[in-house]
């Protein structure tokens, strides 16, 4: 390592020994937790199936929960409440760093503060990048037998430098209605567009056409559920959902994605349940003027449940199918709380596919060449933490995880003696082994001011196929901050921080990329109870930093305008 990447405000060897002493823990308290586990076969509900390992995570900060550490690495099932409309204030930076999974090109979104009555609105402004910002909002239905949200938006900005610019449009439609005395049907349909441009080739003085720079993706979505609103007689509770995803680029490739969920519950008693999920996920990839790839994933999930006042196990199995290869993973969860619910102690051993697609790919780096082939990643997942909270306003938590990845998708510059580096590689690393650490502190005072503070370290070893973690960020900090200033005056500012992640040179060698240190602040002012002035600075330290190599990101910018809300009531 070079004495360069050595520094960044930890001391790594330091930390090394503690992870070495912290795994070892780790290994003796999960031998416990097996046997202890089985032996009282009982488990806790899995509907999802797909864990939450989080290697690159989006910096979406909700101030009101007491610890924003996902220690459960199975998701939570789906969402089956009533819809509601939010607006966000926009951030121009075009950091792809923390949105996997699907294309934002907006490094930080930030909620605003101000509460209306209800969540239909008209926003609108410009900024310094001559960006033009408009969403509007509609809510319609009683809210209680039936509901429909309609929410439209556009947002475009560009800079000085040749072709640095981007645009994103949607619209979505997302609603519900309750059918008979127990049931509740939920759909939604989505359109998105989002364009860009492969800016980052070099030098700056070739001469390339806009066709070869342009790259756009556009995507239909389309869902469809119903769920039992209290368990029937027999104690079952069920949830099917079918969800249809269209993607497509300018460059004539398409890809159709199907994923049916369909998680069951039995209910034993007061404390014990029965959990079976099944899920099927089918995907065909058809690259233009090449032979199509099917891709295809289905798993059981199996567990009991055991859940009283202090105590929750989860133990099941979850055999899965990745194409033509089996795959049986652990789903093994426990927490303890104490009787006040102050401090709970989390532990679990799980393992899931995560599915590789063009549209997950292009969702964390746009600038790729479209790949060649599509693995999907095995995860296995041992982690150990806690969460809790001190008083009335201060929330905290941390977590320590050894993770075990086959198949992980990095990106690299294309290093071909003709290229240019303007365009990602995709390849595969065989199997690599992530230590985790993070923790996280928060303060609240109800309306009044909010803080929080997280920070996540990510240790890559073990890889067999590549050099380093092509794309991947080792160190991450993160930080946000609300506050009442006046009766009608709010002020936001969030803080991101990283240490850049390793990219490798046009002669084969590696690098690291600069850290980055990104700060941003916004005020809403109220006018009246329906009119609000609004205004957004981002990158306040003017630093065109480079998420992905090459591809430096805007300096500093602002935007601002005025959100109109109405109330239907009236």
């Amino acid at each position: 390592m070079k004495p360069s990447q050595a520094k960044w405000g930890i001391n790594l060897t330091g930390l090394k020994t503690m992870i070495k002493m912290k795994q070892a823990t780790i290994n003796i308290f999960f031998s416990a937790l097996g046997l202890l586990t089985f032996s009282t076969a009982i488990a806790q509900k899995d509907t999802s199936g797909k864990g939450g390992v989080t290697i690159v995570s989006s910096f979406k900060p909700v101030l009101r929960e007491a610890a924003k550490i996902n220690f459960n690495a199975t998701p939570p099932a789906p969402d089956t409440s009533k819809p509601r409309l939010n607006y966000d204030i926009p951030n121009q930076n075009l950091a792809f760093a923390y949105q996997p999974g699907s294309l934002k090109p907006l490094a930080l979104n930030i909620d605003s503060s101000v509460k209306f009555d209800n969540s239909s609105f008209i926003k609108a402004g410009f900024g310094s990048l001559r960006t033009p910002f408009i969403q509007a909002g509609i809510t319609l239905g009683d809210g209680e037998t039936a509901g429909l949200n309609i929410n439209a938006k556009h947002l475009a900005s560009e800079s000085k430098r040749d072709y640095q610019k981007f645009s994103h449009t949607n619209i979505g439609l997302t609603g519900y209605f309750k059918s008979g005395n127990n049931l509740q049907w939920d759909a939604g349909l989505g359109m998105k567009r989002d364009l860009t441009y492969k800016y980052g080739y070099v030098p700056s003085t070739l001469v390339l056409s806009v066709d070869s720079l342009k790259q756009s993706f556009q995507t239909i979505s389309g869902r469809v559920a119903f769920h039992n609103i209290n368990k029937t007689e027999f104690g079952l509770t069920y949830a099917p959902e079918l969800k249809i995803d269209v993607f497509s680029d300018n460059h004539k490739n398409s890809e159709s994605n199907t994923v049916l969920n369909a998680p069951l519950q039995k209910t034993i008693g007061k404390n014990f349940a029965v959990n079976l999920g099944l899920t099927f996920d089918l995907t065909r990839f058809s690259p233009d003027n090449k032979s199509a790839i099917n891709n295809t994933i289905y798993y059981i999930s199996p567990s009991v449940l055991y859940k009283s006042a202090q105590f929750n196990v989860q133990a099941g199995i979850r055999p899965s199918w990745d194409n033509t290869k089996f795959k049986m993973f652990p789903n093994i969860l426990a927490d303890i709380s104490t009787e006040d619910k102050r401090f709970t102690f989390q532990a679990g051993w799980t393992g899931y596919v995560r599915k590789t697609t063009y549209q997950y790919l292009a969702g964390q780096n746009p600038w790729l060449w479209v790949p060649a082939e599509l693995r999907n990643t095995w995860i296995e997942e041992r982690f150990a933490g806690f969460k809790g909270t001190v008083g009335d306003h201060f929330s905290y938590a941390a977590k320590v995880g050894f993770n075990r990845l086959k198949n992980q998708p990095l990106f690299i510059n294309d290093t071909s003696a003709a290229g240019d580096g303007k365009s990602f590689k995709v390849v595969y690393e065989d199997k690599m082994d992530v230590l985790n650490l993070g923790w996280e502190l928060g303060y609240n005072v109800g309306e009044k001011f909010s803080l929080i503070t997280a920070l996540q370290f990510n240790q890559f070893t073990g890889l067999q196929v590549q050099d380093k973690a092509w794309g991947l960020i080792p160190l991450e900090l993160k930080a946000a901050a609300r506050m009442q200033v006046i009766k009608d005056l709010w002020l936001k500012t969030d803080l991101f921080a990283w240490r850049g992640p390793r990219y490798m040179l046009k002669n084969g060698n590696d690098d690291r990329l600069k850290g980055a240190v990104d700060l941003n602040a916004g005020l809403e002012f109220r006018i009246t109870k329906n009119i609000n002035l609004w205004t957004q600075f981002n990158n306040l330290f003017n630093k065109e930093y480079q998420r992905w190599n090459q591809y430096p990101v805007y300096g500093f910018n602002f935007v601002g305008g005025v959100v109109f809300s109405f109330d239907q009531k009236n």
